[in-house]
């Protein structure tokens, strides 16, 4: 992964946790019954669940994709070298 592709996934990151601690923070300090703010976590634990299983998806996506890149690179170089060779 190249350098800016790794500061995008630290400031997702960031981002992504920031928002799990002000929600969790919300929840806590929210004006609820006990029964109320316990529906409202387990909504959002299911909701968080979603979205974690669609960025690990997208990640998975994007490795795949740099795997598959770096592949058809390597096959380039051999058959350059090939190449040369053939010629020489």
């Amino acid at each position: 992964m190249s350098e800016q592709g790794k500061q995008v996934a630290k400031a997702a990151a960031l981002i992504a946790g920031g928002a799990v601690i002000g929600a969790g923070l919300g929840l806590l300090f929210a004006p609820q019954t006990g029964a109320e703010t316990r529906r409202d976590i387990s909504r959002y634990a299911r909701k968080a669940q979603v979205q974690a299983t669609r960025w690990g998806r997208a990640v998975q996506s994007g490795v795949k994709e740099v795997v598959d890149r770096g592949r058809a690179m390597v096959k380039n170089r051999e058959e350059q070298r090939e190449l040369t060779a053939a010629l020489n």
